[in-house]
Order: C-alpha cells, then structure tokens, then sequence
C-alpha cells in the first residue's frame, strides 16, 4: 500500500512538472530581431550577444529570433519596420540611420576615431550612448536606442590599388546616403553614387560604380572580392552600429522587462565593437590566403589632411546633438 501511495505521488509531481513546464513554454514569448549582413557578421555577434542576455535575465521568457541576410528588408526598410512596430529589434549602420535621423551622421565623419581602441572605447562610453540615445529620442518617433556596435572601420576597394588620395580622382565610389559622405569624397576628388548595400555586387560587377568602402569582414562574407580583387587599407571612417527596440514593443513591456532590454543592450555596447575588430583581422588574414591584394601602405595622413577641416563644420551643421557627440567622441581616452 505504502509503495502504491509512493508511485501514486510521484506521479502526481510528474503530472505537476510536465504542467508547470507547458505553462512556462506557453508564457515564452519570441521577438524578431533583423539586420542585412550574413552570419559570423558583426551583427550577427552583436545579435548573439542581446539574444543571450535577454533570455538568461528573463528566465527563458524573452526570446530573440534572428532574421540576418535583410530577410526583411535593407536597413532603411528595416528602420521603417522598427517603427512601425512590424520588427521588435534590429541593428542597422549609424549612416543609414541618417535617413531617419540626419544628426546620425556624425558618426560617420572621416578620422573621427583615432583608432581601434578609441573606437571600442567610444562606443562603450555611457554618455556618448546617452547623448546618440537623447538624439533619436528627440527627432525620431517610433523607434528607441538600446545599445551601439560596430563592423571595425571601412575600407575602399575595386579593382585598383589605392596609396594616396589623388588614386581616388574622378572615381565612382558607392556610399551611404548620408550628408558627410556626400562632403567628403568629393574632397577627395571622387563621385559618390547611392544605392541599397544589397545592389553593390552587381554594381561592382557591370561598372556602375568603381570602388566601394566597406568593413574587411563585410567585404570577405558578402564575396565583394570576386568582383572587386584589391582591398586598400584607407582606415577612413568608423564602421559604426545602433541596436533598436520598437516604441510599440517598448511601451508594452514592464518596468523589469525594460530594464532587461537595457542591460542587454549594455552588453552589446560594451563587448560587441573589440569582438567585431577580432572578425576584422581573421577576415584579413583569410583573404590573404586566398590571393586577395591588401594593401596596407595607403598614405592616411593625406586622407586626413582633407577631412580635419570638415570634422568641427559639418558636425555644426548637422546640428547641435551631433555636435554633442562629436565633442564627448573627441574626449573619450
């Protein structure tokens, strides 16, 4: 009788577990999370990063689906889809934030990072994230700042080797829409030419453009080796990132749940941007295994000569956030 009242209670705790366990299941709620790169990117790593931390503060309740490759669309599609609430997350370049929110593009301006550590530094730098989160806060409805990230910094590439800045003249260079690109290049003496990241292969490809400027790692995954041979080390800006939250999801959830969202946001900010620069040189030596031409004696400082001068002007004119996180990037040690 005893051993029966035994297995009846044990079966009953089973009976309870398998419930409890149905009912958590059930409680678990899953959010989308895009951006346009491929896997083993720096979006993806910055992906990882929100996605664990999310689910270890939640207990398993919040959990992050990636949607890489822009499944869902090219980052400006996928910044109208944040705020319209159709993706919950998302982490897209700080220039193509620039279509929603002009002042962002101060984050694109030319030898406005000394280096890989300040780089790193900056973006793990609490009030720069605050004075780039005040900024969408205040001329952007729909869509929040939760962290930063980072693809290393850009290079140029075609099918030329770049030493120097005059290499660059009457060149057709794809870039970000944004107001200091459209500054900058033609300082350097080239055209610059917009379009979607998605159409730079092909373009590469027929001739519509000659050189394009991107991450070493972005370059090696999306295979614009094939089309465009030489990689020249220009170092001539920041391949910078913005993790996003959707107002609408925002709104919706708790106190708690904020607060979870936050930290980890926090953690993309502090870990991702020194992970991504590690993707940055494995991509380089993987490309040298291959045959592709690197060429790491371009003549920076002539780049650089150029756009000192624009660095204080076009920050002023973008307007005062951007020059806000001009001065504190500028600060940061």
């Amino acid at each position: 009788m005893n051993l029966i009242k035994a297995l009846a209670g044990a079966a009953c705790l089973a009976t309870s577990f398998v419930v409890a366990t149905a009912g958590n299941a059930q409680d678990a709620k899953h959010y989308r999370f895009a951006h346009d790169q491929q896997l083993n990117s720096g979006y993806s790593l910055a992906y990882d990063l929100f996605a664990a931390k999310l689910k270890e503060l939640s207990k398993g309740q919040m959990l992050v689906d990636q949607y890489p490759g822009a499944q869902l669309g090219q980052e400006p599609q996928i910044l109208q889809l944040v705020k319209s609430g159709d993706i919950d997350f998302a982490i897209v370049s700080s220039a193509n934030t620039a279509t929603i929110s002009p002042q962002a593009g101060v984050m694109s301006l030319h030898f406005l990072f000394r280096s890989e550590d300040h780089n790193v530094k900056s973006l793990g730098d609490p009030k720069v994230f605050e004075a780039i989160r005040d900024m969408i806060n205040d001329t952007v409805q729909g869509i929040h700042v939760i962290g930063l990230g980072s693809q290393g910094f850009r290079h140029l590439y075609g099918r030329k080797e770049i030493h120097k800045v005059e290499d660059l003249k009457g060149l057709k260079v794809r870039v970000q829409a944004t107001a200091t690109e459209d500054a900058m290049f033609p300082a350097y003496g080239a055209q610059t030419v917009h379009m979607p990241f998605g159409s730079v292969y092909t373009s590469l490809q027929t001739g519509v453009v000659d050189f394009a400027e991107n991450g070493v790692n972005v370059y090696l995954i999306n295979k614009h080796y094939e089309v465009a041979p030489v990689l020249s080390l220009s170092e001539h800006e920041a391949n910078n990132a913005i993790l996003w939250i959707s107002d609408k999801l925002w709104q919706s959830l708790s106190p708690e749940q904020k607060q979870w969202v936050l930290t980890a946001g926090r953690d993309v900010s502090t870990q991702e941007p020194k992970m991504a620069y590690g993707l940055e040189r494995q991509a380089a030596t993987k490309l040298q295994t291959m045959g592709v031409k690197i060429v790491t004696d371009v003549d920076k400082g002539g780049f650089q000569k150029i756009a000192d001068p624009f660095l204080d002007k076009l920050a002023k004119d973008l307007g005062p956030h951007a020059d806000k996180i001009k001065t504190l990037i500028r600060t940061v040690n």
